[in-house]
């Protein structure tokens, strides 16, 4: 016997089939939504890290650029005390210079030579003074050469004229203190007499 259906059967597969479409659609776009969510609270995370990590690092830039004012306010205060250091060694080092000047000057000077002006720039002496005779100027500059304390003399000029009727002759002449003297000498210049 044969038997034959009459009922819809395709329109209940149809229904079937749309009920299926509908439910994976939905389905599809949960998953979708889903998805999205959690990519953009990945990325919202992400972006929240980062910002979080500028903001460390503008905190950390902004100390290290007070200390880097606070390096350059050292360094300058360094720069001025070294420089103070500087002036007073300095100072300290040329207090005794003129006393050994002094010194030197009558220990070495000869008799017959007579000063008239003696200037200090610095290390350099300019010496003004009268002689009897152009010999005691050439002896004056040897012992000036031979001196522990001064070097370097140089005669500038020397010219003849009178002084109360005498026929002497003036001379410039210049010359160096010494920078270091060193321990040997100190010696030699103060055993001479």
């Amino acid at each position: 016997m044969i038997r034959i259906n009459l009922l819809p059967h395709r329109e209940e597969k149809r229904k079937a089939r749309q009920i299926q479409f509908y439910s994976l659609s939905v389905l599809t776009l949960l998953v979708a939504v889903i998805v999205w969510g959690l990519v953009h609270m990945a990325i919202g995370a992400r972006i929240d890290y980062q910002e979080r990590r500028n903001a460390y690092l503008e905190k950390e830039i902004s100390l290290l650029d007070k200390q880097i004012d606070e390096i350059k306010k050292l360094r300058e205060q360094t720069k001025i005390l070294l420089e103070r250091k500087d002036a007073v060694e300095k100072l300290q080092s040329d207090r005794s210079s003129v006393v050994h000047l002094m010194d030197q000057m009558l220990r070495i000077l000869p008799e017959g030579v007579y000063l008239k002006s003696i200037k200090q720039t610095g290390d350099d002496i300019n010496l003004v003074g009268y002689t009897q005779s152009n010999a005691r100027v050439s002896t004056l500059m040897k012992a000036i050469a031979d001196s522990a304390w001064l070097e370097s003399p140089n005669l500038v000029v020397i010219n003849a004229t009178t002084v109360n009727g005498s026929p002497i002759s003036e001379f410039t002449l210049t010359f160096k203190l010494r920078k270091s003297f060193g321990a040997d000498a100190a010696k030699p210049a103060a055993g001479r007499n």
